[in-house]
């Protein structure tokens, strides 16, 4: 597969101070499973998915409390907050007078043109985006009647919404097109890019759980950025929403759009092993998932391929018989005891931190 690294030109909006689409960088987001009505407990969720690199953050709005919960929250939060909102305008307009910097609504289900358009005009004066989110489960009967669940309908479920925003004199729109399938996901966003110039927001809703949701996800939402399309996204994983931003940034970095904190590689292990390489490898990426140091780390299961296949790695280390190696660029540094290495792989880690910074302070 050969990687365009051009991306599709839409129009650019933003939500708080984070841009999205015309050229601005591929954001990683995540929505939080907390009673978001729970103050205490949703700003400690954030603050966890901020530490590991979340960028624009969701919560789900079902009532008044939860809508004017929000203006206690994002005093205390560093990224800008979405209200997800269903069916009631009221809840839309209370989420930004509350402080929520976008909105995430369904025209269709909003009701009324004059319930919308109050939803527009609050909008309009509070200076946040609305986010249109189309699922392929929740479509217009008379789509389901002419098209079925099909990509076409979901495009022109789409395009009528955002005909509908338009009418009312709004073009801070980004779009959604989900479906719980891979194909019909590709295929809804591939049509839609090629018609609007609306920023795409990516994601296969209901992916599943850690593997069906990851698989699922890096196929369908890596296909359409490696194709130049989308402009943000998120990861949907019945599973702590730190593990989605986590697989949003693999995703990124498998497709070098975007970098975050250390690579880490490891091998799949075989006879030769001598070590528990699954619980090292494990105790690594837990120690450095807040990290943001562009380091590559290798951990290899044995000293007789660690440093030559993993040569290209900053710091490295490979398990023995009792003892192991560290290693920099291929080269063996010292023989650690097979307890110490996971503790002597992290002093190594934030002694190329230091460097690097003395390095990046000099040039600055």
């Amino acid at each position: 597969m050969t990687l365009l690294h051009t991306r599709k030109s839409t129009r650019r909006i933003m939500v708080g101070d984070v841009p999205v689409g015309s050229g601005a960088p591929v954001s990683v987001q995540s929505m939080t499973n907390t009673f978001t009505q729970d103050v205490k407990a949703t700003v400690s969720q954030i603050r966890r998915l901020e530490r590991a690199g979340c960028e624009i953050i969701r919560v789900a709005v079902p009532d008044m409390d939860a809508a004017h919960a929000i203006k206690a929250i994002v005093q205390k939060i560093s990224i800008p907050l979405i209200a997800d909102i269903h069916f009631d305008y009221r809840l839309a307009i209370a989420a930004a007078e509350n402080g929520a910097k976008g909105l995430r609504i369904n025209p269709g289900n909003i009701g009324a043109d004059h319930k919308i358009k109050q939803v527009v005009d609050c909008a309009k004066d509070h200076g946040v985006p609305i986010r249109v989110g189309v699922n392929a489960g929740s479509l217009e009967k008379d789509l389901q009647e002419k098209y079925g669940p099909t990509a076409r309908a979901m495009v022109e479920s789409a395009l009528k919404n955002v005909r509908i925003l338009e009418g009312f004199g709004f073009d801070q729109v980004k779009m959604s097109l989900k479906a719980s399938d891979v194909e019909r996901t590709v295929d809804a966003c591939r049509l839609f890019s090629q018609e609007s110039d609306v920023p795409l927001h990516l994601g296969v809703t209901e992916a599943g759980g850690i593997f069906a949701g990851i698989t699922k996800s890096a196929i369908g939402i890596g296909m359409l950025l490696a194709e130049g399309i989308g402009d943000t996204f998120r990861v949907s994983l019945t599973r702590d929403p730190v593990e989605e931003v986590r697989t949003g940034y693999e995703i990124l970095r498998a497709l070098s759009i975007r970098h975050r904190g250390p690579e880490i590689i490891s091998c799949p292990t075989c006879g030769r092993c001598g070590i528990d390489l699954f619980a090292v490898a494990e105790q690594v990426e837990n120690a450095l998932l807040e990290s943001t140091v562009p380091i590559k780390i290798a951990i290899m299961g044995c000293v007789v391929n660690g440093p030559g296949e993993a040569k290209e790695a900053d710091i490295g280390l490979a398990g023995g018989d009792g003892k192991g190696i560290l290693f920099r660029k291929g080269k063996v540094i010292r023989k650690v005891d097979q307890q110490d290495l996971v503790s002597e792989l992290l002093k190594e880690v934030e002694t190329y931190k230091m460097n690097s910074e003395a390095v990046n302070g000099e040039k600055s």
